[in-house]
This record gives C-alpha cells, sequence and structure tokens, in this order.
C-alpha cells in the first residue's frame, strides 16, 4: 500500500474524502436541499454517500463504519426505513445515531462514513 494521502472534492476548509491505506474516509455528508423532509433528505444524503465512495474506488456494501447525526432523534424511524432500503442486504456496518444540532438549521441529517477500497 502507499502512504500518499490521496484527498477528493479539496477546499479550504476540508476535504469531502481522504483515502489512506485502502480506507477511505469520507466527511459530514449534509443534504443539498434543505427543504424537504426527514425522507428526503436522508435519501440525498445516502446518493451523496455512494457517489462519494465510488469516486475514492469504494462502495457502499463496503462501509466499514457510519455515524448518523439527526436534529431530531424523533425522526430515526423514518430515517431508518430509508437507510434500510439503502444498505446492500448482509453488509450493514456498525453504525451510531445521535441527536445533533447541525451547522445549518435547515440540515435535518449528517452522515459520515468509513469504507474499505475495493
Amino acid at each position: 500500500m502507499s502512504q500518499d494521502i490521496e484527498r477528493h472534492g479539496v477546499a479550504a476548509r476540508y476535504s469531502e474524502a481522504a483515502v489512506f491505506n485502502g480506507v477511505v474516509y469520507l466527511a459530514g455528508m449534509v443534504p443539498e436541499r434543505g427543504d424537504t423532509d426527514i425522507r428526503g433528505q436522508t435519501q440525498d444524503v445516502l446518493d451523496q454517500v455512494q457517489q462519494r465512495l465510488l469516486e475514492a474506488g469504494s462502495d457502499k456494501s463496503r462501509i466499514l463504519r457510519a455515524q448518523i447525526y439527526l436534529t431530531d432523534i424523533r425522526e430515526i424511524g423514518i430515517m431508518n426505513e430509508v437507510w434500510d432500503a439503502w444498505v446492500v442486504p448482509g453488509t450493514a456496518p456498525p453504525r451510531a445515531t445521535v441527536q445533533a444540532a447541525l451547522a445549518n438549521p435547515d440540515w435535518k441529517i449528517e452522515i459520515v462514513v468509513t469504507a474499505a477500497q475495493a
């Protein structure tokens, strides 16, 4: 394995992804639109996660760990419905879900993922 760190989507403050030793580390993914409900925002974020993983040489079946932040933990049931339909059967990763205040008051969810490269 290379000892170089590969970065994707580099901005002044953060990178959308970093790859090191075959492991993909994604930044917190948030909804592109804040005017949808938790179902729509969850699907939006999961679509972004899937795209970023593909760009980094991985996919959703290779997720090692997921951290999910919800602004209202009472919406976990709806979020879980979308998550369960998205996760590849038999590959559900270790996961933590907590309630947290997010940087933008319109966001209902943020997801951080770590995955192995394919």
